[in-house]
C-alpha cells in the first residue's frame, strides 16, 4: 500500500539522534520517519485507549496530534488512564495528555479540542486531518467516526476495549470495508456495555492502545500490512489473538450526510433513566451514604439472594399501582441483570419519583465486585 502522508524536510541531527532505533528498521529509514514528522493525526477520546495511543503517537515522531475529548480527570480514571496521574483529578483530560505528550517531545503540536463530538462539529474539527483513530466507548461515537471518516476520504483506525477482551480494525471507504459493513446496526441500547458499566481490565489500554498506534504508523508510512478487512481480537485472559476477515456488503449503505447517532443507536430513549455502576454503589454503601434499595425482582428470587436491606416489590405489582413509600434518600432499583430495574425506574419517574437510579448490571454484576448479599428472605410490601 502507498504511504498515506508525504515526507517532510530532512531531519536534523537530535531527530536522526532521537529515532536512532527506528531509522535503522528494514524498509523504514528517515524516509519514512519524514513521513510521521509530516502527518497529522486526530484521536477521538482522552481515555483509556486515547491516553495509550496519544504518547505512544509522539514518542514515535508523529508531527501533529488532536485529541477531542470533554471530560475531566476523575480518581476512576487511574487504573487504566496512565497518561493522568493523582495532581490532574478534576482537569480537562485534554490538557492533561497535552502535557504528557509535551514531556515527550516539546516539538509535536498538539491541538486540543474540548468538546463532545457530534455531527455539526466533527466535518470542521477533521478538516486538515491524515487521519482518524477512535477510542470512544460507545456506538453513537463509533458510527459517527465512520461515517465522518468515510465523508473525509481518510482512514479510521478504531478500538474496543471491555472486560477482557479488545479489538482493532481499519476503515477506509475506497480501499476496503468500513465500520458499517462490520456492524450494519447497532446492538440494542440497554446491550451495550461501556467500561463504566461493564469494567475493563486496565492492561488492555495499553495493549490495544499499541496496537492502534502500530496500525497507523503502517498506513502513515506505507510498510507492512495494514488491517484493512481485517479485525484483530485480543483475549487477555488467555493470552491468545484471533483474526475475524471481513469485506464490504453489498448491503451496507452510502453514507452521504452525518445523521442523529444518538437516535441512530436507540440512545436518546432512556435519557432520563441515571444507571448506576456496581463498584459505585458498592462505594456508596460503604461510605455511608443514604440510600434505598429497591429489588424488583419475585419472592423466590429475593429468597435466594438479595442485598442486604432491600425491599422488595416485584415489578408485577409496581406495574400494578403498588409504590415504595416516598423519601428523600436516593432510590436504587435492581434486578439480576438490570432490564427488569430500567422498566421499575421509569415506572417510578412517571410516577413523581425525584432521585432514582438502577443498578448497571443487576445484583450480579454487584455480587461480582464483592458485594455482600444475603439469602434470608425479607418482607414483601
Amino acid at each position: 500500500m502507498s504511504p498515506l502522508v508525504e515526507p517532510g524536510p530532512p531531519l536534523d541531527s537530535d531527530r536522526v539522534s532521537r529515532y536512532s532505533r527506528q531509522l535503522m528498521l528494514p524498509g523504514f529509514g528517515e524516509v519514512a520517519q519524514r513521513r510521521l514528522r509530516n502527518a497529522r493525526v486526530l484521536v477521538i477520546g482522552a481515555g483509556g485507549l486515547g491516553s495509550a495511543v496519544v504518547p505512544s503517537l509522539a514518542a514515535a515522531g508523529i508531527g501533529t496530534i488532536g485529541i477531542v475529548d470533554d471530560d475531566d480527570v476523575e480518581l476512576s480514571n487511574l487504573h487504566r488512564q496512565l497518561s493522568h496521574g493523582v495532581a490532574d483529578i478534576g482537569r480537562p483530560k485534554v490538557d492533561s495528555l497535552a502535557e504528557s505528550v509535551a514531556a515527550i517531545d516539546p516539538e509535536c503540536r498538539v491541538n486540543r479540542h474540548p468538546v463532545r463530538v457530534t455531527s455539526a462539529n466533527l466535518p470542521e474539527i477533521l478538516a486538515g486531518y491524515d487521519l482518524l483513530i477512535d477510542g470512544s466507548d460507545n456506538f453513537p461515537t463509533r458510527y459517527l467516526a465512520n461515517d465522518a471518516a468515510v465523508l473525509a476520504g481518510i482512514p479510521l483506525v478504531w478500538g474496543a476495549i471491555l472486560r477482557f477482551h479488545g479489538q482493532v480494525g481499519i476503515s477506509w471507504h475506497g480501499h476496503g470495508p468500513t465500520w458499517r459493513d462490520l456492524f450494519p446496526a447497532p446492538p440494542p441500547a440497554d446491550e451495550a456495555l461501556s467500561c463504566e458499566l461493564g469494567g475493563v481490565l486496565p492492561t488492555l489500554c495499553p495493549a490495544i492502545g499499541s496496537f492502534l498506534a502500530t496500525e497507523a504508523i503502517k498506513l502513515i508510512t506505507g510498510i507492512g500490512e495494514p488491517l484493512i478487512g481485517r479485525v484483530l481480537v485480543y483475549d487477555a485472559l488467555t493470552a491468545r489473538t484471533r483474526e475475524i476477515r471481513y469485506g464490504v456488503s453489498d448491503e451496507t449503505p452510502e453514507v452521504t450526510e452525518l445523521i442523529d447517532y444518538d437516535l441512530f443507536c436507540g440512545v436518546g430513549a432512556d435519557d432520563d433513566l441515571v444507571p448506576v455502576a456496581a463498584a459505585d454503589l458498592l462505594r456508596r454503601m460503604r461510605a455511608g451514604e443514604r440510600l434505598r434499595l429497591l429489588d424488583v425482582r419475585e419472592q423466590h428470587e429475593a429468597d435466594a439472594r438479595r442485598i442486604d436491606g432491600s425491599t422488595l416489590l416485584p415489578i408485577g405489582d409496581l406495574r400494578g399501582g403498588t409504590l415504595p413509600d416516598a423519601g428523600d434518600e436516593t432510590l436504587v432499583v435492581y434486578c439480576e441483570k438490570d432490564p427488569r430495574s430500567r422498566s421499575a425506574a421509569r415506572i417510578l419517574i412517571e410516577s413523581g419519583f425525584d432521585d432514582v437510579v438502577y443498578l448497571a448490571g443487576g445484583i450480579q454484576a454487584f455480587a461480582g465486585v464483592g458485594g455482600e448479599t444475603v439469602t434470608s428472605v425479607q418482607e414483601a410490601l
